[in-house]
């Protein structure tokens, strides 16, 4: 059986991680920003998913390209268009708080869409967000970081967090392209008004 060693990264942002894991050049390095100057990736506890993964998850949210369907099933828009100038965007993020209120997550059902506007008006979904509040993965998974397709959840802290409280959060990629990677938390292929 194979495992997996810790490692600790300094100095740099989620996504620059994302990016040199991805075989990027340096040029696309980005400086870290506050409350992300350390990522420790330690052994995970994974979320169970078959091995089809990827394709589980696209199948159970395809629905999800009509927002009304999202918003039907409790998605509630953020509003903001979340970007960061030189390095990419997220989109407009759609929570769905039912989803994040205890320890655990479902990979069939994420508890975030990601959408990003479009000139028309209208929203493309584009990535998938799994997002659980610290302090409760950490009182029932001492230890131990989600992990999703052998793929550890950054953790969100102090600015990082958007103003929300400390946080594990993975993004899934699998409807836009991303040069970062699939799970890289911002994608320079999207963008904001």
């Amino acid at each position: 059986m194979r495992t997996r060693t810790a490692f600790l990264v300094r100095g740099l942002s989620a996504a620059a991680v994302a990016a040199l894991l991805a075989g990027c050049t340096p040029d696309a390095v980005i400086a870290p920003e506050p409350g992300e100057s350390a990522l420790l990736i330690p052994t995970s506890a994974s979320a169970s998913i078959g091995e089809s993964g990827l394709a589980e998850i696209r199948a159970a949210t395809a629905r999800y390209h009509r927002v009304e369907v999202a918003i039907a099933d409790g998605y509630k828009s953020t509003i903001e268009c979340a970007a960061r100038p030189g390095v990419g965007a997220m989109g407009i993020h759609y929570v769905n708080a039912a989803l994040r209120t205890d320890a655990a997550f479902d990979p069939t059902h994420p508890e975030v869409l990601v959408y990003e506007p479009q000139k028309n008006g209208q929203l493309r979904l584009v990535a998938v967000e799994y997002f659980i509040w610290r302090a409760n993965w950490d009182a029932a998974h001492p230890g131990t970081t989600p992990s999703l397709l052998g793929h550890d959840f950054f953790r969100s802290f102090g600015p990082a967090a958007h103003g929300l409280p400390d946080h594990y959060e993975l993004h899934a990629w699998l409807w836009r392209h991303n040069p970062y990677g699939m799970f890289a938390q911002w994608n320079p292929n999207v963008t904001c008004p």
